[in-house]
């Protein structure tokens, strides 16, 4: 049986451009190592693997993409520009509806790329792709917790930074429309969002984000009076079958599981959750409750944090 000729070409690019990366950046023969091994480990391009490595920046993925460009039509390979234009036409672009916004300093990871709690989201990341389902559908995932004032829309916020900052479409939805907090952590506007688009029946209005181009910000929009009824409509669920298409990554934050049965019912559509408490805070007794409530969803529990701050 013969290769396909589509993806032995997006392998030869794949190649061509590690040879381009390593040249300008000039990667030890230990690093190209890493490089492939993360490669092999996340199922993701030698580019991708390098930038989650934090040894080439995306400029100089651009400069390599350029040089590979140039070399081709040097040599009149039509084929690997083809695979380019395929690749620019098969990643879809974020639409922004509202003008960008930008992380505060509390998401360290948006400012500080070496600092303690930046390293321990991104070991995070790396978590979760290794868990990744083989699909081309999004990697969706909705973060829990019990109580409030345990970190998680922090580590919302935080985790969808590293998803974008590896070059994939992310979005960040803030679906905690009891007491949302994703547009004070990016300092936005919260008038019209998740909530709006749900009563309305129309598309969500996204923010783009400055210092990180592939994430997408959707805030929760005025705190409505039925917010469970919105959240475990028709109009929800197809929402969430879109962001499968439309992005690579989704994060969604959502209110106090033992206050409010909202993330439940996000959960349930989503059926993908990552679990979040504070350490010396959260009681076993809280925890054990929102497993229980969990066990009645087809929610999958992907892992658990525990913050410690």
């Amino acid at each position: 049986m013969s290769a396909d000729p589509e993806d032995q070409s997006l392998r030869d690019l794949d190649d061509e451009l590690a040879d381009a990366l390593a040249s300008l950046c000039r990667l030890s023969a230990d690093a190209i190592s890493r490089v492939n091994e993360a490669k092999r480990a996340l199922d993701v391009t030698f580019a991708d693997a390098a930038v989650h490595l934090g040894l080439v920046t995306p400029p100089d993925i651009a400069a390599a993409l350029a040089r590979v460009r140039r070399r081709a039509y040097r040599e009149g390979s039509s084929l690997i520009e083809a695979v380019l234009r395929r690749q620019s036409r098969d990643r879809k672009p974020t639409v922004w509806h509202t003008d960008h916004v930008k992380p505060t300093r509390e998401l360290v990871i948006a400012h500080t790329v070496d600092h303690a709690r930046s390293e321990k989201v991104r070991a995070l990341r790396t978590k979760l792709l290794l868990g990744r389902q083989g699909t081309r559908q999004a990697n969706v995932v909705t973060l829990l917790s019990p109580c409030a004032a345990e970190g998680r829309s922090r580590l919302c916020a935080e985790l969808a930074i590293a998803f974008a900052q590896l070059g994939r479409a992310t979005l960040l939805v803030d679906a905690d429309l009891r007491h949302p907090r994703q547009h004070t952590l990016f300092g936005s506007d919260n008038q019209w969002g998740l909530a709006q688009a749900l009563v309305h029946g129309e598309p969500p209005r996204l923010h783009g984000v400055e210092g990180v181009p592939d994430l997408a910000l959707l805030t929760s929009g005025e705190v409505p009076g039925n917010p469970l009824e919105l959240l475990s409509g028709d109009h929800f669920e197809q929402m969430v079958k879109g962001w499968h298409q439309d992005y690579e990554f989704v994060v969604v934050d959502t209110p106090p599981v033992t206050s409010y049965f909202d993330g439940l019912a996000v959960a349930t559509r989503v059926k993908r959750v990552l679990v979040v408490s504070r350490a010396q805070v959260t009681s076993f007794k809280d925890l054990k409750e929102m497993s229980r409530h969990l066990a009645a969803t087809p929610a999958k529990v992907l892992g658990a944090v525990i913050n410690n701050f």
